[in-house]
Formats: C-alpha cells, structure tokens, sequence
C-alpha cells in the first residue's frame, strides 16, 4: 500500500467511524445562523448570544469598525451595529470572524494551506453579495455571502482530520502537495455536506455546498449559481489552492443563467480581487 492510499484510506475509516470531532463552527456563530433561519426569530436573542461571548461581541464590533464594513461612525456596541447593520450582517459578521480563527494551524505547512483557503472563502463570499446585488436579488445578498463563505466548508475540516492523523501517524512530515489535493477533491463535498447537515445548518447553505462544484447541478438555484460563478473568477485569478487562466466566464453556465455580460464579469473579478486586499479586521 503507497503512501497516498495509506493516508486516504485510514481519514475514511477514521470518518467512517466518527473517531473524528474535529470543530469547523463557532458555537454561538452557529446557534445565530439557526436562530436566523426560524420565521419567528426575535433580534433580542441576537443581541443576547453575542453579548453572552465577549470574544465573539469584540470581533463583531472590530469587524463592523473595519475598513471593509465602516460606516462614517464606528459602532461602540452590539446594539448600534445590529441597527445600522441588521441582525443578518451581524450574523454573519460573528460567522466571519469566529472562521477566520479556525483557519489557523500550529503546524506551519497546514496554517498556509488554511490561509490561502480563508481568501479563497471570504472572496468567494464577497464576489457572490456582490452578484446578488447586480443581478436584482440584493434581498438574498446575506445568504449569498454566507454560501460562499462556506462553500469549502469540507476541506477546512479534512485539513484539520490530516493534521491530526499525521500527528499520530508515521505520515508526519512526509504527506504531500499531491495527497493533501487527493484527499481534498475526493472527499470535500460530501463532508462538507454531511457537516452542514450534522450541525443543522439552514437547507440553503447545505444545497450550496453539495452543488458548488458539481457538473450537473440545480440551474434554477440562483445562489449556487452565484457561488459557483464567485469560485470560477477566484479559480481564474488564482485564488485558492487552484489556478486555471483559462477559464472563460463568460462562456459558463453560471453566467448564462445569471443573465451577466462581459463587462459585468470583469467587474466581477475586480471586486474579488478588491477583497483580497481589504482586512476584515481592523487588528
């Protein structure tokens, strides 16, 4: 047995039988996005999660005060920055902070290999708000973020199941670039799915991340439409942990169903490019 099926065979059967826990949610960002889903949610529970953690409460309002999200005043508390913001910005705003944290390794291999999934993921999710705004579904633009965000929920937690495999492992030092894409193409979208259902997260986001890189998909889903053709203009511009130039979004699906123009995608890939830049912290 080589070294490639050796690793991938035992992540399947440590996953096979749920020997792995590993977290991929902060808990109180994950009771929000649930509480956020009940039609009768009230924003006072809102208000309550987030000043019940202070750690989560201070990267909001750090977040809210940042260059990306500022507005002419800074927010001093959880209260002014649900009511400029609305409680789904806010929501959304603990997600973006608490997984920020959990793309982040001791292990310096795997730390650049989360990061450069973290920009992938906050691209994505910036490119696709901005989609849903251009194409008439700005009322959608929050869920839009939040897929992109967590489309490659999947391949955060197989990371972090090599990362502890290898710890324990004679795989220690020795897995490679080739293993670690193995491992990740092969097993990313059903866990990542499995995760979203196991956590309970709203049907939206679960459809996102079953659908965002299959070649038959559900054309009638805006939102997966919008995420996957957020993750084509970050593969065409090399962000992530694939690069393909030659990618034509023009001539996707995703575009067609979206009804984009070309210079509506170039603006596309601007704004993707724009949010590499752009801190979400203000730290």
């Amino acid at each position: 047995m080589n070294q490639q099926t050796s690793i991938v065979e035992v992540i399947k059967a440590r996953l096979a039988e749920g020997r792995l826990s590993i977290p991929v949610f902060h808990a109180v960002a994950l009771r929000l996005q649930q509480a956020l889903a009940r039609p009768d949610f009230d924003i006072k529970e809102v208000h309550q999660l987030l000043n019940a953690d202070p750690g989560i409460a201070t990267g909001v309002l750090r977040a809210a005060n940042s260059a990306f999200y500022a507005g002419l005043t800074k927010v001093s508390t959880i209260r002014e920055a649900i009511i400029r913001l609305g409680a789904n910005e806010v929501a959304n705003l603990a997600m973006v902070t608490t997984q920020q944290d959990l793309y982040r390794s001791n292990d310096t291999r795997y730390n650049a290999i989360m990061q450069t999934l973290w920009k992938h993921s906050f691209c994505c999710a910036v490119g696709s708000k901005w989609l849903a705004q251009k194409v008439g579904f700005a009322a959608q633009a929050q869920e839009a973020f939040l897929g992109g965000l967590l489309h490659d929920l999947g391949k955060l937690f197989l990371l972090k199941c090599m990362e502890e495999v290898c710890r324990e492992q004679h795989f220690n030092g020795v897995t490679s670039q080739a293993v670690l894409r193995e491992v990740l193409a092969t097993l990313h979208v059903e866990q990542g799915y499995q995760l979203m259902v196991q956590w309970q997260m709203p049907q939206v986001y679960c459809d996102i991340v079953a659908g965002h890189q299959q070649e038959r998909w559900d054309q009638a889903n805006v939102l997966l439409a919008m995420v996957r053709l957020a993750n084509l203009a970050c593969r065409k511009l090399g962000i992530g942990m694939n690069r393909d130039p030659s990618v034509l979004l023009f001539a996707s699906a995703e575009a067609q169903v979206l009804g984009l123009k070309e210079t509506a995608l170039a603006e596309l890939e601007i704004i993707v490019e724009d949010a590499l830049a752009v801190p979400i912290s203000s730290e």
